[in-house]
């Protein structure tokens, strides 16, 4: 293969496919290898009837209640790549395309969708009809990197709670989506709905039908109705890491980890943890979603690049939060090249400290197995405390605290 997928993967293992009574959600964001990826909570909210919230490029109506969400997201956007709530819901998206064109005009991200869909949905199929009903409402369009060429897809999603998962697949404002309710399941950017459709666009079979995509006689196939005739070579090159992930997903079903899922996050040679000339795997996730709703879930973070490299750091939702400045990146407010006229037109440094700090580290010549090796160690250490504590064989600590101390840890290792 010339040159690998330009894609996300995002992985669910329901039980029996997991090694505990837990639901495990993972996902790599694979973007453009200079754009840093920061991590952000934002705490639950109430907010005045009547209100707007602006996204990236379009300003919809704002819900009178948020739930508590923390992201990892493109810094330079409003929405998130992967995120969770205080619920247990966690969403990520992938680029795909279809037989409907892409809409030039600037309207929701996916990314977007991905941030509404966790602000304002309490379980996964509740997220679901938040991302449809908005889709209805607004579209999705506009330019999905930071820069002045533009480049725009539409969206699949994987949505996971502590009991079930829903794979939401879409082409404008059409949409089907599967539930999965056990074992083990990924997406990339393709199309994977075929006939097993849970839920679908009321008008989407007519709309196939019309566009003489499809007889009206016979089952009805998502995938190959709408997927495209010539697809971008970046979706036909994709078919590989897909069905690398399946692969390792099997090889792993009935004993899926936290740490199982790393792995498979880890592994270059699917090309699943991206490293190209222009791509990278630029922030990664991984979360415990324990079915005993008395057991809190456990999301654990990269803000760094390159999995392979980079510590996964737990984050515990907590009623006393405390602020992680550390991975959050520096704001421009008005004068910052997305918000003004035309768009894009210069660039801002978005390095975050961590950032900084992981990339001056593995560029210094005492960088190799060795530090490596003892940040591995560091985050293993982590994963057998946070296990046990949801074993209840040791009590939790200051939990809001735990995200900070890890990544200030991190830094204060680096230097």
């Amino acid at each position: 293969m010339a040159e690998p997928p330009r894609s996300c993967d995002c992985f669910v293992s329901l039980p029996p496919g997991s090694k505990e009574d837990y639901v495990i959600f993972g996902k790599n964001s694979d973007r453009p290898r200079d754009e840093v990826q920061e991590v952000v909570y934002y705490p639950t909210s109430s907010h005045t009837p009547g209100s707007t919230v602006e996204c990236t490029y379009i300003s919809i109506p704002q819900a009178e209640h948020t739930h508590a969400v923390v992201l990892s997201r493109p810094a330079w956007l409003w929405g998130a790549e992967m995120g969770a709530n205080e619920h247990g819901v966690c969403i990520g998206n992938e680029a795909i395309w279809t037989k409907e064109p892409v809409d030039p005009e600037e309207a929701l991200l996916g990314m977007d969708l991905v941030r509404l869909g966790l602000e304002r949905g309490d379980s996964a199929w509740t997220a679901l009809n938040v991302i449809t009903g908005l889709l209805e409402q607004h579209g999705q369009g506009g330019a999905c990197r930071e820069a002045a060429e533009h480049f725009s897809y539409h969206n699949t999603f994987l949505l996971v709670d502590r009991q079930e998962s829903w794979i939401l697949e879409t082409a404008g404002k059409l949409w089907a989506a599967q539930k999965v309710t056990e074992g083990v399941k990924n997406i990339s950017n393709q199309l994977t709905i075929g006939t097993e459709i849970s839920a679908e666009h009321p008008e989407l079979r007519a709309v196939a039908q019309a566009q003489g995509w499809w007889s009206g006689e016979g089952e009805f196939s998502f995938s190959a109705v709408f997927s495209p005739d010539n697809p971008p070579a970046r979706m036909e090159m994709a078919k590989q890491r897909y069905m690398g992930g399946t692969a390792l997903l099997q090889q792993h079903n009935g004993s899926v980890t936290a740490e199982v899922m790393m792995s498979i996050l880890r592994d270059k040679a699917s090309g699943i943890c991206m490293d190209s000339e222009g791509f990278c795997t630029t922030g990664s996730m991984v979360s415990i979603l324990p079915r005993n709703p008395d057991m809190p879930c456990v999301h654990f973070l990269t803000a760094t690049p390159d999995p392979s490299r980079s510590v996964f750091k737990p984050f515990i939702f907590s009623e006393s939060m405390r602020p992680v400045n550390m991975v959050m990146s520096p704001q421009y407010g008005p004068d910052d090249p997305v918000r003004t006229q035309p768009r894009f037109q210069h660039q801002v440094d978005r390095k975050h400290e961590l950032y900084k700090a992981h990339q001056t580290a593995l560029t210094s010549p005492d960088a190799g197995v060795s530090l490596q090796e003892t940040m591995r160690y560091l985050e293993s250490q982590c994963l057998e405390e946070i296990e046990a504590m949801l074993r209840g064989e040791i009590q939790g600590q200051e939990l809001g605290d735990l995200f900070f101390d890890c990544v200030d840890a991190e830094i204060k290792f680096y230097q």
